[in-house]
């Protein structure tokens, strides 16, 4: 089935924001960029959940988005993170993606101040109204403490530039009433969640651990492309156990940067109230990473 913005199927790869001495460690975060160019991967998509959005300064989320997208330079697609609880805040962080030349938007759903669905639908109808850029909605009820109901998704999908949606309900009813129901794009929002949801008719994922392994997800979605299915599952429980183990360690992005401590591709420092993996959690990961090939 035909959907919007399908340019955007595939890898999207949700990139952590690098810290050094406490600052954004902007020409590391370029790095991470060109990982993922030399990947293959579809889109970086900045200042999300795995960015630790909500402990970046407003000046910091900007200069963020500025940096990715300077660094992508039209190799590999930008999904600049621009949600906030604020409309008005979202609203000048969608316009700014715009105007340093994002590919979309990823426009998380207000969390902390628990919108009506008819508050919801408003939220992102100013967006879509106001900046002409393709817009991701970022459903995850787990965070934001409310979720977007299938029919106010349904509802919203009257906006043409409102074409994709990122699923972290865990619920494949949900994932199945928006794909019945309208054209959007829908993307995984959960690793272990992947193959399932494109056998629904989802299009890809924005993935967590696509930070490290890039190159197994872009296989796991090309072998279901290609109607493969032996070959997708082969990937799916071979990434889905470094999923598991890795990710069920503590809360995102908490174990993502550990593990890229670990191989040597960042510095793991987090900011507060993220606090580093304890000894044990760290040989847990070190052992998941070993097993999985990444560490000898």
């Amino acid at each position: 089935m035909k959907t919007r913005f399908e340019s955007f199927a595939g890898l999207s790869v949700a990139i952590i924001t690098p810290f050094k001495n406490g600052q954004v460690d902007y020409k590391t975060l370029q790095d991470h960029v060109e990982f993922q160019v030399a990947a293959g991967t579809t889109a970086v998509v900045p200042a999300g959940t795995t960015g630790e959005s909500p402990t970046l300064s407003f000046d910091e989320h900007e200069r963020v988005l500025h940096a990715v997208v300077e660094a992508a330079n039209r190799k590999i697609k930008v999904i600049a993170g621009s949600g906030a609880n604020s409309t008005q805040e979202a609203l000048q962080l969608t316009q700014f993606a715009k105007k340093v030349g994002a590919d979309a938007a990823l426009v998380v759903a207000p969390y902390y101040n628990k919108p009506t669905q008819e508050g919801l639908f408003q939220h992102y109808k100013l967006l879509a109204e106001s900046v002409d850029i393709p817009i991701c909605i970022y459903n995850i009820p787990g965070r934001c403490a409310r979720n977007i109901e299938p029919e106010t998704i349904i509802r919203l999908a009257q906006f043409p530039n409102i074409g994709m949606i990122k699923e972290a309900t865990g619920s494949m009813d949900q994932t199945s009433s928006i794909i019945a129901n309208t054209d959007l794009t829908v993307l995984s929002g959960d690793d272990s969640l992947t193959l399932p949801l494109l056998a629904l008719g989802g299009k890809g994922v924005v993935s967590v651990v696509g930070n490290i392994i890039p190159k197994d997800i872009i296989a796991l979605c090309n072998a279901f492309e290609e109607g493969n299915i032996e070959k997708a599952q082969t990937w799916h429980y071979k990434t889905f156990t470094l999923c598991r183990n890795m990710l069920s360690l503590s809360t995102n992005p908490i174990p993502i940067k550990a593990a890229m401590k670990m191989l040597g591709r960042d510095t793991g420092e987090l900011r507060l109230p993220m606090t580093p993996l304890s000894e044990t959690e760290e040989q847990k990961l070190r052992q998941t990473l070993q097993n999985y090939g990444l560490l000898s």
